[in-house]
């Protein structure tokens, strides 16, 4: 249960998020896209581990738990790179490189999707 206090960091990115969240569409993800993403991510739920297999571009990752606290961050994220299953991760945001950086995204935050 997410317990609520004065120091709970919560946060809203200016992206536009695009889900995928069914089979297909988290099969497909961003694969074979050919321009990396900009002022944009993708959402994948339910996901705790992600490939950049036939990728063209790197990304910055973010593993979130069921209640949106931000449980692992990666940043740049190269094509053909994998990551492992993260503990207590159940949904991915995958965001354009640069983005954990320049919003400062911390694990132990929530984020408001």
């Amino acid at each position: 249960m997410l317990e609520r206090n004065k120091d709970t960091l919560y946060r809203t990115l200016p992206l536009t998020v695009l889900k995928a969240d069914t089979f297909m569409k988290r099969l497909k993800g961003l694969m074979f896209r050919t321009t990396a993403l900009q002022h944009e991510a993708l959402l994948i739920t339910p996901c705790n581990s992600i490939h950049m297999c036939f990728m063209f571009f790197s990304i910055d990752v973010v593993f979130l738990n069921e209640e949106n606290k931000v449980v692992k961050v990666v940043q740049s994220l190269k094509p053909w790179d994998f990551i492992a299953p993260v503990k207590g991760a159940k949904t991915t945001l995958e965001l354009p490189e640069g983005s954990i950086k320049e919003h400062s995204i911390k694990s132990g935050e929530f984020l408001n999707l």
